[in-house]
């Protein structure tokens, strides 16, 4: 109880001191009269979910920043450095934004079109989580899926037909529209096949990432590459995880990344599992 009343005391001072996240902590709280509504939760594992601003740096100094980045990605010859550098800075104000205001995706690729580029997806979770999300997304991959697929069909009946297929070609996806496949689709990956009836097997040509039902990311390599983008993009834009698909999402977030230990009854028995 002590360090509680010691960690309250240490709240309040830094509230005071105009921390911005433990501001928003108390808006989540009910605790601030004013407040507009609740907020989510940091529960991803992030270490920097809503810093504040640079020393030297307010709100109208960083908006100044986000326009000449914006500018910059007009040219033809962008500079990348300068690019990331910007990100670099712009950082405290683009996650104020997403957290407090919970602006659509398309406001967000309107303001902070270089947050989706495959590059700064990466640094945008390092920024957050102080990971790789490629090099650990692909170490995890390694490391877990032949135990994973054993556990798949060792329970093949629990599933349905589907699943059958899924496993014996792990990266065949529908042909139709891509309109008619993102409809609907809150986050996913559309995996586009060549349209030739003559072949056995058909030819993926293009690997994209769906958020909102927008393809925001794509022509990526493979489907792993865009699934970890994918996951990194729902911690860059603060989404919430599908309700479908929140133990899968667990799994990723805890058991393959590593971040945060407080893991559901069914994440924990899987996670016993592939460890065996």
């Amino acid at each position: 109880m002590s360090i509680k009343y010691k960690l309250g005391n240490y709240r309040s001072k830094l509230r005071n001191a105009g921390c911005i996240e433990v501001s928003i902590n108390r808006r989540r709280s009910g605790e601030d009269d004013g407040a507009g509504p609740s907020l989510k939760r940091a529960k991803r594992g992030e270490i920097n979910y809503v810093p504040d601003h640079p020393d030297t740096h307010t709100d109208d100094s960083l908006e100044e920043e986000r326009l000449a980045l914006v500018e910059e990605l007009k040219k033809r010859n962008k500079n990348v450095a300068l690019m990331k550098q910007e990100m670099e800075v712009t950082f405290s104000l683009r996650r104020k934004e997403i957290v407090e205001l919970v602006p659509m995706v398309s406001e967000v690729q309107e303001r902070w079109p270089a947050l989706f580029y495959e590059a700064e997806i990466r640094e945008e979770f390092l920024r957050l989580t102080n990971k790789d999300l490629i090099d650990n997304f692909r170490a995890a991959i390694n490391q877990h899926t032949p135990r994973l697929l054993k556990l798949y069909r060792a329970r093949r009946t629990a599933f349905p037909p589907e699943m059958d297929q899924l496993l014996n070609r792990l990266d065949e996806e529908a042909t139709d529209p891509e309109e008619e496949q993102t409809k609907g689709l809150i986050v996913g990956i559309l995996t586009v096949l060549e349209d030739d009836d003559s072949s056995a097997s058909a030819t993926v040509i293009n690997v994209a990432v769906v958020v909102e039902e927008d393809i925001v990311l794509q022509d990526l390599p493979d489907l792993p590459t865009a699934f970890a983008y994918l996951f990194g993009l729902i911690y860059a834009l603060n989404l919430q995880y599908p309700k479908e698909l929140r133990y899968t999402f667990e799994t990723i977030q805890k058991v393959f990344m590593g971040l945060g230990t407080d893991l559901s009854a069914r994440v924990r028995s899987l996670k016993n599992k592939l460890l065996q």
